[in-house]
């Protein structure tokens, strides 16, 4: 933001981004209800603002296999967005997708990466719909990509792109789940004057 640092941001900027986390989280976990056909149950979200650097500490070891959802956020307003995986809830997710044993723990092959990619794709969606919704602007993901490294090594690309502008993000952890709890963490990452724009469009003016 223009001669201000979003880490200086009153608690009122705070609690609408909190507000727009746990819409968005709802609508993803909705959304994957509907793709599974499952009732699934979701804990609150919980919903942090935090420097870009501090995340990988903030979601686990960074030495930690993951799996990375990973697209752009485009029209309105512009940034990087990423949902984040344990191994463990990836398998349990794909496997329920692809109809198997839900104890199926081999190596993801391309038509699971692909499920994979659906799933982000879809969650992801649901969370820029409900932020465009609540903003009345236009916003639209990129394609997808999926990656499946170490914590810490997919967390480098966007910590490098965003931290040198001293940006914070948007961190929603979510769990949900039928009789197996899924993990997962949604991280939004819009340009400076993205958050202007959101805040502004929400009739917040700093």
């Amino acid at each position: 933001m223009s001669e201000k640092n979003f880490d200086k941001l009153n608690d009122m900027y705070i609690d609408v981004l909190r507000e727009i986390g746990n819409i968005g989280a709802g609508n993803a976990t909705t959304a994957v209800s509907n793709m599974l056909n499952l009732k699934i149950d979701m804990k609150v979200p919980v919903v942090t603002l935090l420097p870009v650097e501090k995340i990988t500490s903030s979601i686990g070891s960074e030495d930690e296999v993951i799996v990375g959802i990973m697209l752009g956020v485009e029209m309105d307003i512009s940034g990087s967005m990423m949902f984040l995986l344990d191994m463990k809830s990836a398998h349990h997710l794909v496997n329920r997708l692809m109809g198997r044993d839900l104890s199926y723990n081999e190596d993801f092959d391309d038509m699971d990466l692909s499920a994979l990619k659906e799933i982000g794709n879809i969650m992801s969606s649901s969370y820029l719909s409900a932020l465009a919704g609540l903003t009345h602007m236009t916003i639209s993901p990129t394609v997808p990509f999926v990656t499946i490294d170490m914590a810490a090594a997919i967390l480098s690309v966007p910590a490098v792109q965003f931290g040198m502008m001293g940006d914070n993000a948007l961190m929603i952890k979510t769990e949900f789940g039928d009789e197996e709890d899924i993990s997962g963490y949604f991280i939004l990452m819009p340009d400076e004057d993205s958050y202007e724009k959101i805040l502004t469009s929400l009739g917040i003016t700093g």
